[in-house]
C-alpha cells in the first residue's frame, strides 16, 4: 500500500498572500492531486505545520485551504492523519489548542493527533510523534523509549540536521532515541536531507529567499519496502539573476512573470545596458524585483556565506524577524523604525 506524506503546508504564509497561493495551487493542481489520484491514494499523513500562523487565520486563507485542499480530500475519500506542529499549536508549552483541531472539526476524515501516538496503516505500526514541548516532553520521551513501531513519523527538533541550505540545528533533540526505529520521517526543517535512519522529508514549495532552486514536493510511502519516493514540485517562485555584463536582447525573461526575482551584480561595466536588462525585468510583470551589488569580502572569503548574503538582503532578513516576531505592537512601524536606523547607518560608514 502506498501513503502519501505530505509537511509544513503553511497555509496563510506570507500574510495570505495571493501571489502565494496561486503558486502553491499550481502545485496541488497539477502534481499533489493528480498524482494522489493515478496512485490510488487514499491514507495522507500531514507532519505538521498545516497553517503557518500559531496565533491565529485570515478566514480568507482558511476558506482557500477548505476550497482548494480539505474538500477536494474529503471528496476523494481520502483519510488525513494529521500532526500537531509548533506553527497549528497555539501556545509554545503544549499541544492542546491547535488550528486543525479547532478549524477542521466539519471533516470526518480529518485526524488529528496532539499527543504521541501509534497508528495501524495496511498493517504497519507508525509511532506519531507531534510537536514535543515542556509539557508533553517527558510522556513523550517515554512513548518512543517503549515504542515496538518500526516506523516514526514527526514534527522533530533534531540535532544536526540541516534548517536550510546555510544552516544547521546545533540544538534541539539528540537523535540516540530514535536510532532504535527502522525509518524516522519527520517534518519541521524545510530543506530535505537524511543522515542513517532519519529523513526530513522537507515541504511542498519555496516560501522565503532561502527556499530558492531547493528541491521541494511531496512523498509516497511503501508501507511493505518502508522505503519513500519523492514526488518533486517543479514549479519555482525565487529566482536569482547574476549580472555579468548580461546582453538584455538575448536574455530570455518570460519565466520571470510573476515571479519573485533578485539581481545579483558581478560585474556592471554599462550603466545604460544595465537598465535596459532591469527595464526588460520590469516589462516582464516580475512580481517583486529587488538589485543587490557591490559584495565586497576582505581578509578572507567563505562562498558558502556568500551564497547566504545574496539569498537574502539585510532589510529582506530584518523584516522577515520582524514578521515572525511575536510582539504586540504595529509591525508596519517598527519596520519603518528599523529602516531609518538602516539607512542612517549606511550614511554613516
Amino acid at each position: 500500500m502506498k501513503v502519501a506524506i505530505i509537511t509544513d503546508q503553511h497555509f496563510g504564509a506570507r500574510k495570505n498572500s495571493k501571489l502565494f497561493h496561486d503558486y502553491f495551487l499550481k502545485f496541488y493542481n497539477n502534481v499533489f492531486f493528480p498524482t494522489i489520484e493515478k496512485e490510488g491514494i487514499t491514507t495522507i499523513i500531514d507532519m505538521g505545520d498545516t497553517f503557518d500562523s500559531r496565533k491565529g487565520i485570515d478566514f480568507s486563507a482558511l476558506t482557500w485551504a477548505k476550497d482548494h485542499y480539505f474538500d477536494r480530500l474529503q471528496k476523494m475519500g481520502c483519510m488525513v492523519h494529521s500532526i500537531v506542529g509548533n506553527h497549528t499549536a497555539y501556545y509554545k508549552n503544549t499541544n492542546d489548542i491547535n488550528a486543525i483541531d479547532l478549524l477542521l472539526r466539519e471533516y470526518k476524515n480529518v485526524k488529528v493527533y496532539s499527543e504521541t501516538v501509534p497508528i495501524l496503516i495496511d498493517n504497519l505500526s507508525i509511532l506519531l510523534v507531534p510537536w514535543i514541548n515542556q509539557e508533553n516532553q517527558e510522556k513523550t520521551l517515554a512513548m518512543i523509549k517503549k515504542s515496538k513501531s518500526p516506523v516514526c513519523m514527526g514534527h522533530l527538533e533534531l540535532q544536526g540536521f540541516k534548517v536550510n541550505d546555510y544552516v544547521v540545528m546545533d540544538h534541539g533533540f539528540d537523535i540516540s532515541p530514535f536510532k532504535k526505529f527502522k525509518k524516522v520521517f519527520s517534518g519541521h526543517f524545510h530543506t530535505r536531507s537524511t543522515q542513517d535512519n532519519i529523513s526530513y522529508l522537507g515541504n511542498p514549495y519555496e516560501i522565503y529567499w532561502n527556499d530558492c532552486a531547493d528541491t521541494r514536493g511531496f512523498h509516497l510511502f511503501d508501507t511493505e519496502t518502508l522505503e519513500v519516493i519523492p514526488v518533486n514540485n517543479p514549479y519555482r517562485l525565487f529566482y536569482k539573476i547574476y549580472y555579468k555584463d548580461t546582453d538584455y536582447q538575448l536574455f530570455d525573461a518570460r519565466e520571470l512573470e510573476n515571479k519573485i526575482v533578485k539581481v545579483i551584480v558581478k560585474q556592471k561595466s554599462d550603466t545604460k545596458q544595465f537598465e535596459k536588462f532591469i527595464d526588460k525585468l520590469y516589462a516582464t510583470n516580475v512580481a517583486e524585483l529587488k538589485i543587490v551589488e557591490n559584495f565586497e569580502f576582505s581578509g578572507w572569503y567563505d562562498k558558502n556565506e556568500s551564497d547566504m548574503y545574496e539569498s537574502e538582503d539585510t532589510m529582506s532578513i530584518l523584516n522577515r524577524y520582524i514578521d515572525e516576531s511575536e510582539v504586540n505592537l504595529d509591525k508596519s512601524i517598527v519596520k519603518k523604525m528599523i529602516g531609518e536606523a538602516y539607512q542612517q547607518a549606511c550614511e554613516m560608514i
